[in-house]
């Protein structure tokens, strides 16, 4: 186990800061990590939805919009004033939009990636030099089973996730070495409501689409609170993970996910090998003597 968080695990509590607790998986997450004794430090765009942890005396409530890098810096130095560390970042807040590649509006797109993508980025600068000084800790990225595999409707969603896949991936090869763990959470459908409240749809919808991104976009919708993955379950699996010490690279949550995901590797794995003569056709013959194109 991570040695900081181990010591801290006897003498006193992790101190645990989560983004984007308003609903779903950050809100049960907030939920579970006060009830576990941890420090935690909850966050929202709006802290008058988190007046439910007010009563928590290892709660700390703040303001946190993760495209406000003024906030963020605020809410960092209010956690290190109050706790004085962060122990384990965990980067939930995220928005989603439904439109085709092409239907998708510029404004709506950069909107997402501010969020899912550069706030993620920014929470992770703005530990990073605590963590480092300390040679512990722990960084948890939510992304999204939509960041290994793709579906039709949510094209810059799922480009958003496997921006985030990729940063985390070089991540944890820069980090490990100076004892910070990184992990991915890749969930497929629960019961957080993204599709019902934080998932925007392109005001311009065009014909061609409707049998593939218009007819993906009402399954989802029209599943929104029925889906098959329960957040109390899926917060257990995040908090198991961290505190065993050895928390995995990729923490697949969802039977859609583990299906899909496997799925993906079979995918990749065929189209790979049938290609592979092509691909190893394209290096210079290691007898050919060396020359720049």
């Amino acid at each position: 186990m991570n040695t900081h968080i181990s010591n801290s695990l006897v003498s006193e509590p992790p101190v645990w800061f989560i983004t984007g607790c308003s609903t779903g998986f950050g809100r049960e997450l907030a939920r579970q990590a006060i009830e576990h004794g941890y420090r935690t430090v909850v966050t929202a765009r709006d802290p008058a939805v988190l007046e439910g942890y007010a009563a928590a005396e290892n709660a700390l409530l703040l303001p946190l919009d993760v495209t406000k890098p003024d906030q963020i810096a605020a809410a960092v130095a209010a956690t290190e004033a109050r706790f004085g560390r962060i122990d384990v970042l965990v980067n939930n807040a995220g928005i989603g939009y439904f439109a085709a590649v092409e239907e998708s509006e510029e404004v709506e797109v950069r909107k997402m990636f501010e969020v899912n993508v550069f706030g993620t980025s920014r929470m992770i600068h703005a530990v990073l030099p605590g963590m480092r000084k300390r040679r512990s800790g722990c960084i948890v990225n939510v992304s999204s089973v939509g960041g290994l595999r793709s579906f039709p409707a949510v094209g810059y969603y799922n480009a958003t996730k496997f921006a985030v896949e990729g940063l985390s991936e070089a991540l944890w090869q820069e980090v490990e070495p100076l004892g910070i763990q990184v992990m991915l959470v890749e969930p497929s459908g629960f019961r957080t409501d993204w599709a019902g409240r934080s998932a925007h749809e392109s005001a311009q919808q065009i014909d061609d689409y409707v049998a593939t991104a218009g007819a993906w976009r009402a399954q989802v919708r029209a599943i929104s609170g029925r889906q098959p993955g329960d957040p109390v379950r899926a917060a257990q699996a995040i908090l198991k993970a961290v505190a065993s010490g050895h928390p995995p690279h990729h923490l697949l949550l969802g039977n859609d996910a583990f299906d899909g995901a496997m799925a993906k590797i079979a995918e990749l794995h065929k189209e790979f090998s049938a290609g592979e003569a092509v691909a190893r056709a394209a290096d210079f013959p290691k007898s050919a003597p060396v020359r720049v194109v």
